[in-house]
């Protein structure tokens, strides 16, 4: 089995290589990739010096880095994180056998329930319990993190997968569409770590905006356009 793990990236010199080093590299065959919006920084070279590629995707938005990354993606499975240490690299290859295991398409984790303190502050704690409490109502979901971005699955679901989000918002909309297709779904809790380097979120307007696509997706307003023949 091959296994992509997908980073975003975007001036992470100062966490990028600690992610990396963390990641094992004796339980699989690894392709290891950052996806980066122009990074100003080392990011990049740091990345290649710790024996990951470099995707460049020019065009901001954190969903759109993700789909760039995918499409990449030489692994059967593929596995992403944040490169600011927040997330856990240790735990991949417990995601991997899981999966495997439990003949799993998709994993998702929760990062709320084993928070180390100081990794979130408490208007993104309320902003994150707003959401989670939407999409579970929403698509009648019983997930504690819907925003989490660390996941695990097989690179042959996505094709079955409408993803039409290039910003924040892809992070619910890849959990709600492998619910709702069917696929064989779990949600396993990690320990959320304090973030290196500096926060990109736009605390309100990133929260407002996945709160609307979520009532949106439920309507059926973010379904692509079919091409015209």
């Amino acid at each position: 089995m091959k296994v992509s793990i997908v980073i975003p990236t975007m001036n992470e010199e100062n966490s990028i290589g600690e992610t990396l080093d963390r990641i094992p590299r004796d339980f699989a065959e690894l392709d290891i990739m950052i996806v980066d919006t122009n990074s100003k920084d080392r990011t990049r070279e740091i990345a290649v010096s710790k024996g990951a590629r470099v995707v460049e995707e020019p065009r901001r938005g954190y969903g759109r880095a993700y789909k760039t990354g995918f499409a990449a993606a030489k692994g059967d499975v593929i596995v992403t994180l944040d490169g600011d240490t927040t997330y856990p690299p240790e735990i991949i290859p417990k995601l991997v056998s899981t999966l495997e295991k439990e003949n799993l398409d998709f994993i998702t984790t929760d990062r709320l329930t084993r928070m180390e303190e100081g990794a979130m502050n408490t208007t993104h704690k309320v902003g994150n319990k707003v959401l989670v409490i939407t999409m579970n109502i929403l698509f009648r979901m019983k997930l504690k993190d819907s925003q989490s971005g660390m996941w695990c699955f097989r690179k042959s679901i996505l094709p079955k997968l409408e993803l039409t989000s290039n910003e924040m918002a892809l992070s619910e909309e890849i959990k709600v569409e492998a619910w709702r297709k069917g696929f064989q779904c779990k949600e396993i809790p990690i320990k959320y770590e304090v973030r290196q380097g500096e926060v990109k979120l736009n605390t309100w307007k990133d929260g407002i905006n996945n709160e609307l696509f979520l009532i949106k997706k439920r309507l059926g307003l973010t379904k692509k356009k079919s091409k015209r023949k």
